[in-house]
């Protein structure tokens, strides 16, 4: 009898039915929901350390989200007694390290990491990603990702944007809708509103950069630097084929292709770009007619 017993055991089905009788018991114990996946990981498990090894690797495994939960709802308990509003603790994953001013408002699905310090009364998120970089007072990010930049005051950024590192946004720059900067600052109160990439790039206090405009910064070798004046005003669509400097209060008409310097208060057009006299406005023409002499 002891025999048949020895037999059976050793037998593949013998030890199929008893490994299978030993997840379930392993998933009863945990609380666990069995799926294909996770039965299958629980026999391989057990069938490569044994149960009670199998046991205790589960249990720390569970352990560890958990703990990692109560180290993230004690820091947003802190940061919210210091005077920061989290609108939703359980959805916003800020590690230890951060520092983040009062007033401030972080805003659901945000995840703030490594050495990022966020000013006062800034609104960050909903559904943000902010690591190693700087953020000034009174900035507004949403649904964006901003790493390895600085943000001075009164920035905007986004929805749906990318500061990639060596970005640097002065006080009152506003990058809006679906942009790009990377590795360029951009001079107090430069807006650039929708869609565009600007890298590698130096972009002069006032300017505005249009829907769509691109600094073409890579030849296929190596990067160049793009320059654009204070008050430029860089046309939808246009290509700034680097390297290229557009001088200050100088203008690129839409669908521009500038290759070549664009001087002081003159206007580029066309494919590849000429240069022209910039012409005064209508606006300002009425006004100094009104005005008269």
């Amino acid at each position: 009898m002891a025999r048949a017993k020895t037999a059976a055991a050793a037998h593949p089905a013998g030890e199929a039915v008893r490994l299978g009788l030993q997840v379930k018991r392993l998933a009863t114990e945990l609380g666990l929901e069995l799926t294909p996946s996770l039965r299958a990981q629980l026999r391989q498990a057990i069938a490569q350390e044994g149960y009670a090894a199998a046991q205790e690797r589960a249990i720390e495994a569970l352990s560890r989200p958990r703990v990692q939960a109560l180290a993230r709802q004690r820091l947003c308990q802190d940061l919210m007694l210091a005077g920061v509003t989290i609108v939703d603790p359980a959805t916003t994953y800020i590690e230890d390290g951060v520092s983040v001013g009062a007033e401030t408002v972080i805003h659901p699905n945000t995840v703030i990491s490594g050495r990022t310090h966020i000013g006062r009364a800034c609104h960050i998120g909903p559904n943000t990603i902010v690591s190693d970089s700087t953020i000034g007072d009174r900035c507004r990010v949403v649904a964006s990702v901003v790493e390895g930049a600085v943000l001075e005051g009164d920035v905007s950024v986004g929805p749906f944007s990318h500061l990639r590192p060596g970005s640097h946004l002065a006080s009152g720059v506003h990058v809006g809708n679906f942009a790009e900067v990377k590795k360029s600052r951009l001079g107090r109160g430069a807006k650039m509103g929708h869609f565009g990439y600007v890298g590698d790039a130096q972009v002069g206090d006032e300017a505005n950069i249009g829907a769509g405009t691109v600094t073409c910064n890579f030849d296929g070798v190596s990067k160049h630097r793009t320059v654009i004046g204070q008050g430029a005003f860089i046309g939808s669509d246009t290509m700034l084929v680097a390297p290229v400097r557009v001088g200050d209060g100088a203008t690129t008409a839409a669908g521009s292709v500038v290759n070549r310097d664009v001087p002081a208060d003159t206007l580029a057009v066309g494919i590849p770009a000429r240069i022209q006299p910039k012409r005064r406005s209508r606006r300002k023409g009425r006004a100094a007619t009104e005005r008269g002499p």
